[in-house]
Formats: structure tokens, sequence, C-alpha cells
């Protein structure tokens, strides 16, 4: 079963993909996070492809990130999420916080993607 905390942050996603939609031109990056690592997809909801996706524990990433439970873990994994989404050709996105607080690990990624050169 589902503790309280969980549905709240699913029906808050809900609300928020009301709003956002992932297009070929501006495609949509989903967060999600556990306790001890994060993952990321860029998303063409038109199609409903996954057009690009890692995770803290994709072994390109583990090599240069030691704990993705952390905000300085966060911030590397967003810099290396960015330029690996930028080598696939897409530079703008539209940001989805998976229903978490911009606060802690998602601003910090955040942070670091937008400082790896994604735009949004």
């Amino acid at each position: 079963m589902k503790h309280q905390r969980e549905i709240k942050r699913i029906y808050k996603h809900e609300r928020v993909r009301r709003h956002i939609d992932g297009t070929p031109q501006r495609p949509r990056l989903c967060l999600h996070r556990s306790l001890k690592n994060l993952s990321a997809q860029v998303i063409d909801d038109l199609s409903q492809k996954v057009l690009f996706g890692r995770s803290t524990l994709s072994k390109d990433i583990r090599e240069k990130v030691k704990d993705g439970g952390n905000v300085e873990g966060a911030v590397v994994f967003g810099e290396l999420f960015a330029a690996k989404v930028k080598a696939a050709g897409i530079t703008k996105v539209a940001f989805d916080r998976g229903g978490y607080i911009y606060h802690g690990r998602i601003k910090a990624f955040a942070e670091g993607a937008r400082k790896g050169g994604l735009e949004f």
C-alpha cells in the first residue's frame, strides 16, 4: 500500500501534467526521486516515446557521481545529463518536477542542467 505522502505527490504530478506536454520541439524533462537515486527522462508526449533517459545508477554516470542521494550528486548528474541530451540534439525542454517540491535535489538537478546548457 502506498503512503499518504506518495499519494499526494502523484495527485500533484497529475495536476501539473494537465498543463505540461512534451512536443518534438520542446520535449518534457521528467524527474523521479528515490531515497538514494535520481532518474530523468526526456519524453515526446505526442509520439509517446522516451527520447533519452538516464539515472544515477547508469554506468557512465555512476563513475562520476558517488552518491545520487544528495544535492552535490544531483548537480553533477544534472550537468552530465544536459551534456548527453545536447549531444542527442535537444536544447529546449519543459521541466516536469514530478510532483516534488522545487527544493533540494530537484532544484540542484535543475540548476545543474541549466549550467550544462539546457533551456527551460
